[in-house]
């Protein structure tokens, strides 16, 4: 199953660089050519044609998205380094005695026969859907100023000291992190069906 799951993702990752029409695509480039994330080498880059036709509405919710998966992305890499490195919670996991490092690193730990109970599989769940229904969006009349903006007037980290150039190049980098961290964290499933050692990750 984990197999056919990567097969499709790997097939999905490839319809990305499929050829599409010009026609659509210049105009969808002459809306959105300066918009944050527009940048070398690839300069305005959407191949599946999703703007084709779209409208600033159509552009700010593809661009949350991004922003979100890329954020999810960007801890799940960085939890997979940190746990395939031994460091793991301390304690135990269940009243069984269970402790934490005593279950598989990465996808193996949610699926499979050793995977972790599914009473805490369902804490995760139930934790992440908490997180997106109550903390991770973005609230109307709350100062957010731009799109993926989740201070909500709450949390602000001396982001308003900033001048607009720093605010602009921090956003840039974040946006640039994800993606990549989509992309890594996608070769990493790929690599931990396939079996194997990987510099830095560790063994697979």
């Amino acid at each position: 199953m984990m197999k056919l799951a990567t097969f499709a993702a790997l097939v999905g990752c490839a319809t990305a660089f499929a050829p599409t029409q010009t026609g659509k695509a210049v105009t969808a480039l002459n809306a959105f050519e300066n918009e944050l994330g527009v940048q070398p080498p690839l300069g305005f880059f959407d191949p599946l044609g999703l703007l084709d036709d779209a409208d600033q509405e159509r552009f700010d919710r593809l661009r949350y998205v991004e922003i979100k998966h890329g954020r999810i992305c960007q801890l799940a890499f960085l939890g997979q380094i940190v746990t395939r490195n031994g460091i793991h919670l301390s304690g135990d996991i269940d009243y069984a005695g269970d402790s934490f490092d005593s279950f598989p690193n990465g996808l193996a730990a949610l699926f499979g026969p050793d995977a972790i109970p599914q009473a805490g599989f369902a804490q995760i769940v139930a934790f992440i859907g908490a997180l997106e229904l109550g903390v991770m969006k973005d609230i109307d009349g709350t100062g957010n100023e731009f799109v993926g903006d989740f201070r909500n007037g709450a949390i602000d980290f001396g982001w308003d000291t900033f001048d607009e150039e720093t605010k602009l190049s921090k956003r840039a980098i974040e946006l640039n992190n994800g993606r990549a961290a989509m992309m890594g964290i996608l070769g990493l499933m790929v690599h931990e069906q396939l079996g194997g050692s990987i510099p830095i990750v560790g063994e697979m």
